[in-house]
């Protein structure tokens, strides 16, 4: 279970192994995320680093030399990506040495061979089972043949349909793209079931990740709620969500109790920083709850939630502002919140 901080310990005291998600939290398409190079290279002098990626479009060993260009100290061991999760849950759906069809790129396409199956692009060859990942080149042809594969026929049972995550969005340089979630439910639309999913949130990766490193204390940063976070907590493991990604502060606000991080981080410096830990306190004569956090000062009056003091960094006021929301017990919906806690500028 994750442990309780002490109010002046940092997110990384404890902590044996640093599991990083990669777009969003490392870098954005080819360009580093700032300070997140410096402040990994930091970490990795007293704990083991290694990266999850719910992005199947490329091997580990192209993502370990991407990172190592980025200035980072990577091996393609370090990398648990989402197609060695669905390689595992291949093994246990189908006869070793099975007919795959695959829907997605080289990363995929690698796994599964490195897996002993056989890799087909059509339903026409008699495919055992249907993997797939994102890749830029997935279209409407494979898709299509997925959708072949995977309709059900008289007296046949379904084929398994494995998918190595369901990320609605992937950040890119040029902003935020359509995510493997999007190509997942396109063939969903035309055969009427769901995957099985192999990447995070679900635990397969997770656990994976796990057992490679020998993790007895890991804490999980990345960028997303519901793929990083809900399945760090799924897994027993810490969890910090950066806000360098898909995420921002409405989303933070207004997070189910089950995708709530134990830290938010402005960047990955703060992973060295004293950790400014909420702190509640109810005043007797208004009965208002009042969080502060830093310098940030946070005000619940019945069902308006109001920013009296911003402190110096906004990452503060969101620390406040998220406590006394997750503390009321009330969706956000319910509340009436102050722009300030939740304006990007």
């Amino acid at each position: 279970m994750p442990r309780l901080a002490d109010r002046r310990a940092t997110p990384l005291d404890g902590v044996d192994v640093l599991l990083a998600d990669l777009d969003g939290v490392v870098y954005a398409g080819p360009n580093a995320i700032p300070y997140a190079v410096e402040s990994i290279n930091r970490a990795q002098q007293t704990v083991r680093v290694g990266y999850l990626t719910n992005n199947a479009s490329r091997t580990d060993a192209v993502v370990a030399s991407q990172l190592t260009d980025l200035g980072l100290r990577v091996a393609p061991q370090d990398i648990v990506t989402s197609p060695q999760a669905a390689v595992v849950l291949l093994r246990g759906l189908v006869p070793a040495g099975s007919r795959i069809l695959v829907v997605g790129g080289d990363g995929l396409v690698d796994e599964v061979q490195k897996a002993g199956f056989v890799v087909t692009r059509s339903a026409d060859d008699g495919p055992s089972a249907v993997v797939q990942g994102f890749a830029p080149e997935v279209g409407w042809t494979q898709l299509a043949e997925a959708a072949f594969a995977l309709q059900a026929r008289p007296g046949q049972e379904e084929l398994p349909w494995v998918a190595t995550n369901t990320d609605w969005t992937i950040p890119q340089a040029r902003g935020v793209a359509p995510g493997n979630g999007t190509l997942v439910s396109a063939v969903h639309t035309a055969v009427g079931r769901l995957p099985i999913v192999a990447g995070k949130p679900e635990r397969a990766i997770f656990d994976a990740a796990a057992a490679r490193f020998g993790a007895g204390s890991p804490l999980v940063v990345g960028d997303r709620l519901d793929t990083d976070i809900l399945g760090a907590n799924g897994a027993g493991m810490l969890s910090a969500l950066v806000m360098t990604g898909i995420d921002r502060a409405k989303q933070v606000l207004a997070a189910a109790a089950d995708s709530r991080p134990r830290y938010l981080l402005g960047d990955l410096r703060e992973l060295f920083e004293p950790y400014p830990e909420p702190v509640t306190r109810t005043e007797r004569r208004s009965g208002d709850t009042v969080v502060t956090a830093g310098g940030a000062v946070v005000r619940v009056h019945e069902s308006t939630v109001r920013l009296v003091t911003a402190g110096d960094r906004a990452i503060d006021s969101l620390r406040a502002g998220a406590a006394a929301i997750w503390g009321t017990g009330s969706p956000i919906y319910a509340l009436e919140v102050d722009p300030g806690l939740y304006s990007e500028s």
